[in-house]
């Protein structure tokens, strides 16, 4: 064996002499080991005999306070300043009203309950209610029952399978005394018949197995899950029925809340106000949850509940028969109470850890389903079963980058310098549109940057307009993907361009956005929201919140479906960009990038925002502000030309945000009665 250049006996002495190097510096490593762990265990005694001491012990106290001043200091950090404090508490007090109103000061009083059991609805809906029953706590099983028999809607019927032991006969005599209690006129024969139907199971099958034989029990057109310790509002069957027969519902679900175990449902700890249905929130997180009711067709050649799911079987279950359901209606009221009590789901993931693995195979199996290969399914920070999805990117295809400028020297350096030394991406270009720049240093720059041949610059002639001088930029553009980018951003994430680009491949997503930091690592970007801010046009989502938060039920955690991303870092695929018309020249600064998101969102499509790439953004240093003056004026008139356009849907309302909170703040204050947040 020669290493180049050398003759075999230099090789050999060079092999040996390496190979006592190597031994040497281990004899070293070692020795600094044995140093290393010698003072540690002289660190730790006297750490030992220093907690031992009197004056330790005694001082306890003061270092708990000095502790909690210390976590409370930086809470409190995480608002900016004593504004941002009383905000918070504010939200606290919002949401503490929020929970009354949405309790039972809710139910309906007698007329409202009467003429809903009144109500003649034009289609027949039958529910049946599956309830699998396994040692339930009296307490728990009589308030379920008892939520199913105050529905103010009378077409159901209850399906008890009961897999519980011989120490809980209980169960048994309690279903058996409401079936008596329940016994009505069938008319026109008057023949007595109950809506409660019962079966005792030879063994438990779990909740998948018991589950399903509450299905072989059943008879309606509509299948509606309802857990053995939760409580239904007595109006949910109701509001049901009513989007069935207007709207051709075939998936139904509400709004939630988590309440005290052993408490009445106004003891509640978390409200959870939903978008409407939204596929890539409900693959990275089961945000649907309760209440679904859907069609029985739905399940033709299908199992209800797969028990390889069991813990997340509900997860797999909504995940097939969404994509199965031609009508998928969110009703954004708070209908379902889930009891949150030692070893419920509600309560503690961790109490049932199987369902980690059960959540992410069955995200897998739809993900497989749908035809996507080679993915990854990670846990986030926010929870084990809150998931990061990394898709497959087919190919390497090419990116360009269009970012608009005109001087700003310093703004441009820093962006264009982040994309090129930290972008693990490599097929990509960079078009500078340069647009009436004075700075003889800028165009010094120009000449440098156009030496490295993956960068361009373009030149845009006349007043500037956004629109324009991007829609200049992708024409020009080779890569088969384009991404706005503004000249006062610079990258975070190395791989920020695959991020994006692992949506934008999808031919149901429209345009990708990224997550956009101040300076000061608050949230400048986490997703548009139509109607949101005094303009009602359009705001961002978690304006201003922290770095760190996991945001509301942890959507900062997770790529979602939103209506719109910003224009600051906006991903699309070419051709799409094209067939829409690109940005729209007559919004010449303002909202072109939420109207293009509109646009193509009403092709079908979805849009959506991702946290996992990161970018810092010094939004408007690069043109100042719209708060005065021309650019006020200019500002009024696009946003009015943007109400008069998008009227009907901001009526409507963004779908993935809930009526429920507030337009007149970002951070999902909700609206209490009368229309008010209290801001």
């Amino acid at each position: 064996m020669e290493r180049k250049g050398m003759t075999e006996a230099e090789a050999l002495r060079f092999y040996r002499d390496a190979y006592n190097r190597e031994k040497k510096r281990g004899r070293s490593l070692q020795k600094k080991l044995a140093v290393a762990e010698n003072n540690r265990a002289r660190t730790q005694e006297k750490l030992d005999k220093i907690k031992d001491s009197l004056l330790w012990r005694s001082a306890k106290p003061l270092r708990m306070l000095f502790h909690w001043m210390t976590r409370t200091k930086q809470r409190l950090g995480r608002y900016g300043n004593i504004r941002g404090i009383a905000r918070k508490l504010n939200s606290k007090r919002i949401e503490r009203k929020a929970m009354t109103q949405h309790g039972t000061a809710s139910f309906p009083v007698i007329e409202e309950a009467a003429r809903q059991r009144l109500h003649k609805f034009e289609r027949p809906v039958k529910f049946s209610i599956l309830m699998p029953l396994y040692n339930t706590p009296e307490k728990f099983l009589r308030q379920a029952i008892e939520s199913v028999m105050d529905q103010t809607y009378e077409g159901w019927e209850l399906c008890l399978a009961d897999g519980s032991d011989a120490e809980h006969a209980y169960v048994e005599e309690i279903c058996r005394e409401y079936m008596q209690k329940d016994k009505q006129y069938l008319r026109p024969s008057s023949s007595l018949y109950c809506r409660i139907l019962y079966k005792k199971l030879p063994k438990n099958e779990g909740i998948s197995g018991n589950t399903n034989a509450c299905l072989d029990m059943s008879s309606g057109n509509y299948i509606a899950l309802f857990d053995h310790d939760d409580v239904l509002h007595p109006c949910v069957l109701f509001e049901y029925a009513k989007v069935i027969c207007e709207k051709g519902a075939d998936y139904i679900y509400c709004d939630e809340a988590t309440f005290k175990g052993n408490g009445t449902i106004d003891d509640m700890i978390t409200l959870h106000f939903k978008p409407d249905y939204a596929p890539d929130n409900l693959r990275a997180n089961n945000y649907i949850c309760h209440f679904s009711a859907f069609a029985r067709r739905l399940l033709d050649g299908t199992e209800l509940f797969r028990p390889e799911f069991d813990g997340s079987q509900d997860h797999d279950m909504i995940l097939r028969l969404t994509s199965r359901a031609k009508c998928v209606v969110h009703v954004p009221k708070l209908l379902y109470y889930w009891r949150s009590h030692a070893g419920s789901v509600a309560s503690d993931i961790s109490a049932k850890s199987y369902a980690i693995e059960a959540a992410r195979g069955a995200v897998a199996a739809h993900l497989k389903q749908q035809g996507f290969k080679n993915f990854e399914i990670l846990s986030t920070r926010a929870f084990e079963t809150i998931f990061q999805i990394k898709y497959e990117i087919l190919g390497t295809p090419g990116v360009s980058i269009v970012i608009p400028n005109r001087d700003h020297l310093e703004d441009l350096k820093r962006c264009v310098s982040s994309i090129l030394d930290r972008s693990t991406y490599d097929n990509y270009e960079i078009l500078v549109v340069e647009n009436n720049s004075t700075d003889a240093e800028v165009f010094a720059y120009y000449r440098k940057l156009q030496e490295n041949p993956n960068v361009r610059v373009l030149t845009y002639k006349g007043e500037f307009n956004y629109s324009r001088v991007n829609n200049l930029g992708v024409s020009r553009a080779k890569g088969g993907y384009i991404v706005l980018l503004n000249n006062d951003t610079q990258v975070i994430t190395p791989d920020w361009i695959e991020e994006l680009l692992m949506y934008a491949q999808r031919k149901d997503v429209g345009a990708v956005g990224a997550k956009l930091y101040y300076e000061d690592n608050t949230i400048q970007h986490a997703g548009v929201v139509l109607g949101l801010g005094a303009h009602r046009t359009a705001g961002h989502s978690h304006y201003r919140v922290d770095q760190q938060n996991l945001g509301y039920m942890g959507r900062l955690c997770y790529a979602q479906n939103v209506m719109a991303v910003t224009g600051a870092c906006l991903m699309m695929r070419k051709s799409l960009y094209e067939e829409l018309g690109g940005l729209d020249e007559k919004l010449a600064v303002a909202l072109n990038d939420v109207d293009l998101c509109i646009r193509a969102w009403k092709t079908g499509r979805v849009n959506v925002f991702t946290p996992f790439a990161e970018l810092y953004h010094y939004e408007s240093a690069s043109r100042g502000t719209d708060q005065s003056g021309a650019n006020a004026e200019r500002y009024e008139k696009e946003c009015e030309l943007f109400r008069q356009r998008w009227k009907e849907l901001l009526e409507k309302g963004d779908p993935y945000y809930n009526p429920n909170f507030s337009l007149d703040r970002s951070d999902f204050t909700l609206k209490l009665e009368g229309g008010g947040s209290e801001s």
